[in-house]
């Protein structure tokens, strides 16, 4: 199993922030019931978990720059090597006692993201992967899927909401691909989306207008479980225009074709 010194800071700050935010999620499931609801709680848990990530791995690391969704970017004293952090994906599950979010950590250096860490501390799952070391999730290596047909296969994606102007797109993509697949999954939180698809657990993952946190430590995971990753955009970058398309390597080119509307 990888193990170096980042990687470890990294799994530790991830556990922290994940025993925090599993308390938070016991509070917000009693929540639910009463008229005030829950939205100004969650957001108190996310910047809690952001405050111990931060702690941890600056504290650890103070020389690295900071991305991170809940406050502005820190250019740090060693501009090769940054984290980016996602404290809380999944924040809408989160908010309605859904037990399906993840804490996101990356560490990029020299523009690659070269450790990720995915942790879904609801279901105390840990994947992890640096650059040349595999991918594991908890204390098993793990690998994307061996399928090759279509029509066998499993994908998932986001669906844009709240008037998001992306909809027509989405639903163009799902009318081409749900008739060739055997299903299209929608769970809302695109780190644990990428860290499925890492697991053999889909067979692929798309989505539009995210944000690098959302995705940069599930690049690395699925690269390392052998997948391929690209932009939807077969020119673009992945983390500055926030799209991402990743599958098994005997489905990609087919799935890619589709969404692409090759």
């Amino acid at each position: 199993m990888p193990g170096s010194a980042n990687l470890n800071i990294m799994l530790k700050a991830a556990r922290k922030a994940g025993r925090s935010l599993v308390k938070d999620f016991r509070e917000v499931e009693n929540l639910q019931v009463s008229m005030k609801g829950a939205g100004d709680f969650v957001s108190k848990a996310d910047l809690a978990a952001q405050a111990i990530l931060k702690e941890e791995l600056l504290g650890a690391r103070p020389t690295y720059g900071w991305l991170a969704e809940e406050e502005k970017e820190i250019d740090g004293q060693d501009p090769t090597r940054r984290w980016i952090v996602d404290p809380l994906d999944g924040t809408t599950n989160f908010l309605h006692g859904l037990p399906h979010w993840a804490i996101s950590i990356a560490l990029e250096h020299k523009g690659q993201v070269v450790a990720g860490v995915i942790y879904d501390a609801a279901k105390d799952e840990m994947f992890f992967a640096e650059k040349g070391e595999g991918a594991w999730m908890n204390d098993q290596r793990i690998r994307v899927s061996g399928r090759s047909r279509m029509i066998e296969s499993l994908f998932a994606t986001g669906l844009p909401f709240a008037g998001r102007t992306d909809l027509p797109a989405v639903l163009q993509d799902l009318a081409r691909l749900s008739p060739v697949c055997a299903g299209v999954r929608r769970w809302g939180a695109a780190a644990l989306d990428m860290a499925y698809v890492a697991a053999g657990r889909y067979e692929g993952f798309w989505e539009r207008r995210l944000n690098a946190w959302d995705i940069a430590a599930g690049v690395v995971i699925m690269r390392e479980a052998g997948g391929f990753v690209e932009a939807i955009d077969p020119e673009g970058d992945i983390l500055s225009e926030g799209e991402v398309i990743c599958a098994n390597a005997n489905l990609f080119e087919q799935f890619a074709k589709i969404i692409r509307n090759d």
